[in-house]
C-alpha cells in the first residue's frame, strides 16, 4: 500500500529510518577513521635525551653565566623498585592502570570538562598515555600531539605489557631536581636507591611528578602545606586500593628531603640564579616549564657581573668568613640573602641566594618563610602620607607629629580585639616624634599609627610598592606594622626600590632577552610604571629612612660613602635579621636567617658569631655598605631629589600642640620617661618637650611645663654617640635620668616621687626581637 506524502510541519521531522540511517552512517565513519588513524599512526621511535640541548645563561654584558642541561637520569628495572613506591605512583597517576584500557574516555572527557568550566587545567590521561607523551612524542599542546597520543597508547598496550610500560613510565618521569626517573629522584630527595623507598618517601616523591618544581618543600617552603596535602592524598590512595594498611597509615610524619646536591655545574650562585630565571619565566608565562625541559634557550639576565661579585664577596666579608661552625653549635643556622635592584628599571641587578647551590639548595633571595620585621614600617608611613591619614584627634600624620611610645600601649580605636605590642627591651619612650619612632623602631607608635591609617590601606600600599597580594600573613591588622608579613628578599628589594624612585613602581625583571634554537626571539612582559604611592608620600618615607641611616639603628649604612636611606628588621625569637636600604640609584635587602640544616626547623641566631644577636644594624647592614660602595665604585654621588609633604621640616618643633586622649599625641595619663620606673607627672598631659627619665635619645629638651613645675635637663653630646644627663623636678618631687647613647645602647637612672628605679638597656645597632629594628 503506498504510503500518504507528508504534508504541512510534518516534512520538516526527519523519519525514523532518517534518524536510524544518520546514525548507523555517522557509527560507520566514526569507525573508519578510528581504523584509518590506527593503521597509519605508527609507534616511533624514542625521542633521546642524548641529544637534548642545554639552556645558556648570560650576564647583562653577554659574558657566560651558567650552562644547564645534564640529564640526570638512572635507568632501573621494575624489579628494582620497591613495591610501595610503585604503589605510590599508581596511587598518585593512575590507581586502576592494570585494569583499565590504555586510553580512558571517561576521564579525557571529565578532565576536557572541567578545564573548560574553569576548574583548572587536568591531562585526563592514563599512565600509558602519560609514558607515550614523555618517551615517545614532544611536549607540545596541540590536538595533533593528542590524538597521535591515544593511537600509540593503544598500539602499545597491544605490544607491550602493563609491567613493561610502568618501568618505563618510571624512568622517564620528571621529579624535579634535575632528576628524571625514580631512582635519580630517590638519591636527590633522599640518598637512597628506588628498591629502598618505604611508604611516606614514595608517597612525596609520587606527589612530585603532579608539580615537580611547586612541591619541593626544600626550594619552596612556602607551598609546604599544598606538597603535604598532596602526599596525604597519595597515601590515602594506597589505603583505599589495599596497598598500605590503616594502622601504618596513621603512625606516618611527613619525611622531609635532604638538602639538594647537583653537579658543580650549578655550584656557587650558578644554582640560585638559574632557578630564579626558571621560575621568573615560568611564573610570567613566558617560557613554559616543559619547553625550559627541552631546552634550546638563550637567556640574558639582568645580572651585572661585577654587581654580582661585589656581592658575594660583601657577604664572605662580613658574616661567612666570622662564622666558626665546629666551635659554635649557632653558626651553623646562619644562612642569607639578598637581592639590589636598580629603582629607575625595576631590573635585578645582583642577588646572593647561599654560600653555594651545591652545599645550601635553598635561595636565601627567594624564599618567602621568615618574618620581614620592621623593614615593614616604611610602608605604613608611606601609607599615612599617601592616604593623608591623620591622628585619631586629627592630627595630620608627619615626621613631626607625636605619638605615645609607651611599652605595651594598648591601641586606641581598633575593634578587632585588645593589641597592645611590646617594644624592644620592653622600653617605654613616652612622647616621640615619628621620625625619633623610626629610628629607634618603636613598635607602639607603628601599631597605633597602622590603625589611624586604616590596616586595609596599609596592606593595599604595600602590595603598590611591590609586594604579591599572595605573600603569606600580610594581614589587615594592627600587627601588619610589626611586620609579621613573609615576604621574600627580591619582594622587599622590589618594594624599596619603588620607594626610590619617587613612588613609581616599575615592572620588576630579571631576563633581559630571551631566543629559542640561536634564532627565535621570545616576546617579554612590556614594561609599565605606575605611581604606586604618591612622590611626597615616598619621598617623606624617605627622609625618615635617612634619618634611620643618621641617627638610628642603622648607622653602620654609612659607611657606603653615599647618601642612604634605609631601616633594619628583626623577626620573632631573631630567627632572620634584615636591613632594606637605597640610595638614589640602587635598592639593595640583605637578610640574615637562621635555619637548622638537618630538620629544616627555623632557628633563633641568639649567639651567632659570638655575639648575644644579630642584629639588622649589624651584619645585615654592614653587608649592605660593603657591596653598595664597591657596586657604585666609580660613579658620582649625588643626594636624594625630595618633595616632602607640608609639615615634614628636618627638625621637629620644639613644642607640640595639647593632645586629646586616646590619640597620637597622648601622654597616657602623664606618663613621661621611662614607664616602668614608676615615673609619673603629677597631673596628666605634658605639653612641654621631651621629659627625663630614659629616653635613649642622646638629649633631653629643657624648659617644659608640667602642671606649673617646671623640668630642665642639660644636653651634652648630640643624638648618636653622645652623652645626655638631665634633671627632673615636678612639684615636690625630683629625678635624675643619665643616659649614654653610642651606636644604640644606653643606661638610664630615674627617680620621680618617691619611686625610683635603674633601666638599662642595649640597642646595638638594631633592636632585636619581634617586630624590633
Amino acid at each position: 500500500m503506498k504510503r500518504p506524502k507528508r504534508t504541512g510541519w510534518r516534512r520538516i521531522i526527519p523519519t525514523w529510518r532518517m534518524v536510524l540511517g544518520t546514525f548507523v552512517l555517522g557509527t560507520l565513519l566514526l569507525i573508519g577513521l578510528f581504523f584509518l588513524g590506527y593503521s597509519m599512526v605508527k609507534i616511533p621511535a624514542a625521542n633521546a635525551f642524548a641529544i637534548k640541548q642545554s639552556n645558556v645563561y648570560l650576564y647583562a654584558d653577554g659574558s657566560q653565566l651558567a650552562r644547564d642541561g645534564e640529564v640526570n637520569r638512572e635507568n632501573v628495572t621494575l624489579a628494582q623498585v620497591s613495591k610501595d613506591a610503585q604503589h605510590a605512583v599508581l596511587a598518585a597517576e593512575d590507581r586502576d592502570f592494570y585494569t583499565e584500557s590504555a586510553v580512558d574516555p571517561k576521564a579525557m572527557l571529565r578532565a576536557a570538562w572541567n578545564t573548560a568550566t574553569g576548574k583548572g587545567t587536568q591531562s585526563g590521561s592514563t599512565i600509558t598515555q602519560q609514558y607515550v607523551k614523555n618517551y615517545y612524542l614532544a611536549q607540545e599542546q596541540t590536538v595533533t600531539r593528542k590524538v597521535k597520543e591515544v593511537f600509540v597508547a593503544i598500539k602499545l598496550d597491544r605490544s607491550e605489557s602493563k609491567d613493561q610500560i610502568l618501568e618505563g613510565y618510571l624512568n622517564t618521569s620528571y621529579f624535579g631536581r634535575n632528576a628524571y626517573g625514580i631512582q635519580a629522584a630517590a638519591q636527590a630527595y633522599y640518598g637512597k636507591d628506588a628498591a629502598d623507598l618505604d611508604p611516606a618517601r614514595a608517597a612525596y616523591l609520587a606527589a612530585l611528578v603532579n608539580a615537580p618544581s611547586e612541591y619541593d618543600v626544600v626550594a619552596h617552603p612556602e607551598n609546604k602545606a599544598a606538597a603535604v596535602a598532596r602526599w596525604n592524598y597519595v597515601l590515602d590512595g594506597m589505603v583505599k586500593k589495599g596497598w598500605l594498611s590503616a594502622s601504618a597509615r596513621a603512625g606516618m610524619k611527613f619525611p622531609m628531603p635532604k638538602e639538594q646536591t647537583v653537579s658543580t655545574g650549578m655550584s656557587g650562585q650558578r644554582g640560585y640564579i638559574v632557578n630564579a630565571v626558571n621560575d621568573y619565566l615560568i611564573k610570567n608565562k613566558i617560557v613554559d616549564s616543559d619547553s625550559l625541559e627541552a631546552g634550546g634557550y638563550r637567556i640574558t639576565t639582568t645580572l651585572e657581573k661585577d654587581k654580582q661579585n661585589a656581592f658575594v664577596k660583601a657577604v664572605d666579608d662580613k658574616l661567612i668568613s666570622k662564622l666558626d661552625k665546629k666551635n659554635n653549635k649557632v653558626d651553623n643556622y646562619v644562612r642569607a640573602g639578598g637581592a639590589s635592584v636598580d629603582p629607575k628599571t625595576g631590573k635585578l641587578v645582583a642577588m646572593y641566594g647561599g654560600i653555594d647551590y651545591v652545599k645550601q639548595y635553598t635561595n636565601g633571595a627567594t624564599r618567602g618563610d621568615f618574618q620581614v620585621g620592621s623593614t615593614f614600617k616604611p610602608f605604613v608611613f608611606a601609607s599615612a602620607v599617601d592616604n593623608g591619614s591623620t591622628t585619631q584627634s586629627g592630627q595630620t600624620i608627619t615626621p613631626n607629629t607625636y605619638y605615645d611610645g609607651t611599652n605595651s600601649r594598648p591601641v586606641q580605636g581598633w575593634s578587632g580585639g585588645a593589641y597592645a605590642p611590646e617594644n624592644e627591651d620592653e622600653k617605654s619612650y613616652g612622647q616621640i616624634t615619628v621620625r625619633k619612632a623610626t629610628d629607634l623602631s618603636v613598635n607602639s607608635v607603628y601599631a597605633q599609627m597602622a590603625v589611624d591609617v586604616g590596616p586595609s590601606k596599609v596592606k593595599q600600599t604595600a602590595i603598590g610598592l611591590g609586594l604579591p597580594a599572595a605573600t603569606p600573613d600580610l594581614q589587615p591588622y594592627p600587627s601588619i606594622a610589626l611586620g609579621t608579613a613573609t615576604a621574600s628578599v627580591v619582594d622587599m628589594a622590589e618594594a624599596y626600590a619603588t620607594l626610590a624612585n619617587h613612588g613609581r613602581h616599575g615592572t620588576y625583571t630579571m631576563v633581559e632577552k630571551i631566543t629559542k634554537d640561536g634564532t627565535e626571539e621570545i616576546k617579554l612582559p612590556e614594561s609599565k610604571t605606575t605611581q604606586a604611592v604618591s612622590r611626597q608620600a615616598a619621598d617623606t618615607t624617605t627622609s625618615i629612612l635617612q634619618s634611620v641611616v643618621d641617627n638610628g639603628t642603622a648607622t653602620a649604612a654609612q659607611a657606603a660613602g653615599r647618601p642612604a636611606a634605609g631601616k633594619t628588621g628583626t623577626a620573632e625569637e631573631d630567627n632572620a635579621a634584615w636591613f632594606a636600604g637605597y640610595t638614589p640609584d640602587l635598592a639593595t635587602v640583605v637578610s640574615v636567617m637562621g635555619q637548622d640544616p638537618v630538620t629544616a626547623k627555623h632557628k633563633s641566631l641568639y649567639g651567632a658569631l659570638g655575639l648575644a644577636r644579630i642584629n639588622g644594624g649589624g651584619a645585615p647592614t654592614e653587608i649592605w655598605a660593603q657591596y653598595t660602595k664597591a657596586a657604585l665604585k666609580g660613579t658620582a654621588p649625588f643626594a636624594f631629589d625630595l618633595d616632602l609633604q607640608a609639615g615634614a621640616e628636618t627638625e621637629a618643633p620644639a613644642t607640640r600642640s595639647p593632645a586629646t586622649p586616646g590619640t597620637g599625641g597622648q601622654d597616657n595619663g602623664g606618663t613621661t620617661g621611662d614607664q616602668t620606673n614608676g615615673g609619673t607627672t603629677d597631673g596628666g598631659q605634658d605639653n612641654g618637650g621631651t621629659t627625663g627619665g630614659d629616653q635613649s635619645n642622646g638629649g633631653t629638651t629643657g624648659g617644659a611645663t608640667t602642671n606649673g613645675s617646671t623640668t630642665s635637663g642639660t644636653t651634652d653630646g648630640g643624638t648618636t654617640s653622645g652623652t645626655s644627663t638631665g634633671t627632673t623636678t615636678s612639684g615636690t618631687d625630683s629625678g635624675t635620668s643619665t643616659g649614654t647613647t653610642t651606636d644604640g645602647t644606653s643606661t638610664g637612672t630615674t627617680t620621680s616621687g618617691t619611686d625610683s628605679g635603674t633601666s638599662t638597656g642595649t640597642t646595638a645597632g638594631d633592636n632585636g626581637g619581634f617586630g624590633f629594628g
